[in-house]
């Protein structure tokens, strides 16, 4: 176990890594030092280390209190860093992220964000870990899955990392696909505000009743975890509470900025690439069925939002690089309106 007084000396030694490999001047490093001080003082999460991959991209190891380790996220800087910028946060599907073997399956290795995003003035933040977890605050550690306290990470503790080590305006949009199209929805309900705009791609919101439970069961099954580590057994009332589907959870989306999408007609010749054929095709049109579902609940509730079906999108990173590409105007318009 890393004493109090090795995590002090960890924080330390991670400021000076972020200040050099995000290229900051000698006198922007001494105003990091508030950082080390509040995240010490409150709950001791921090940058960690820093690797550098270009003069736009890095990999920040950010070790999270909650869950008592480090966890990798990579940045995508924006090119234009001559005032604050916003920043989008961009989830993965339930099998991405880095694997076992170090192999990375991400929005940056399998879409074109990293060259899309270059004349955007955002920075991109992509957590690449949180396999098969949804992205939320587990009741239970998981003997497979370990502790995940997701929601608590990706709202309080990264956010304000970020927008210091970045100079970032503290301006946020979510994205997320499959697994997590779910999970930017929920994180965004449990923080009104934190996101100006949320895009949920190839999901199913509903997952405190079926099929959307089942589907959410299934995904952490497959990774070998135990969903009712996550909010106990089904007729718990953490199910319903965590829906992000319930009128009651869908308000607190009120005027956020919101892009729904999902394939329609899935056609994997036309889809092409990532995951194609007989499964693609099958949860594409399962997950269609639970987003006409989402648009007819916010329909009652007469909240906004913008919904597109890709016609023979399946559920694969090409369709998702299309959703992107279809929904970031809009994303663009929320980041940078006026508060």
């Amino acid at each position: 176990m890393t004493s109090g007084r090795g995590r002090s000396r960890s924080a330390a030694a991670g400021i000076a890594l972020v200040a050099a490999a995000f290229g900051l001047a000698p006198g922007h490093a001494a105003a990091a030092d508030p950082l080390a001080d509040r995240t010490l003082a409150a709950d001791g999460s921090h940058i960690d280390h820093v690797l550098q991959r270009s003069d736009r991209q890095s990999v920040v190891s950010v070790y999270s209190s909650a869950m008592n380790r480090d966890i990798e996220v990579s940045v995508v800087h924006a090119t234009d860093r001559s005032v604050p910028r916003p920043t989008l946060y961009l989830l993965n599907g339930a099998e991405d992220g880095v694997d076992q073997n170090g192999t990375e399956v991400s929005w940056e290795t399998r879409t074109d964000i990293v060259d899309f995003v270059a004349d955007q003035n955002v920075n991109v933040v992509n957590v690449l870990d949180g396999r098969y977890t949804y992205y939320t605050d587990w009741q239970s550690d998981d003997p497979m899955l370990g502790r995940n306290r997701w929601t608590t990470f990706l709202t309080q503790e990264l956010p304000p990392l970020m927008d210091q080590t970045l100079g970032a305006s503290g301006r946020n949009a979510i994205a997320g696909v499959s697994m997590s199209a779910t999970s930017a929805l929920a994180l965004a309900e449990s923080a009104p505000g934190l996101y100006a705009s949320v895009a949920s791609f190839s999901g199913c919101a509903q997952t405190g009743t079926d099929p959307g439970r089942r589907y959410l069961q299934a995904v952490v099954l497959s990774g070998g975890g135990n969903p009712w580590n996550i909010w106990g057994p089904d007729n718990a009332p953490a199910w319903t509470a965590n829906d992000p589907a319930t009128p009651a959870n869908l308000e607190r989306l009120r005027g956020t900025d919101l892009h729904l999408a999902a394939g329609t007609g899935a056609n994997p010749a036309a889809a092409g690439g990532g995951q194609v054929g007989a499964s693609s095709t099958a949860l594409e049109s399962t997950v269609e069925n639970c987003t006409r579902a989402l648009q007819s609940s916010l329909g009652e509730l007469d909240i906004d939002a913008a919904f597109e079906y890709l016609p023979g999108g399946g559920h694969n990173w090409p369709s998702w690089q299309a959703d992107f590409h279809q929904a970031w105007p809009g994303m663009a318009r929320a980041l940078t309106a006026d508060r």
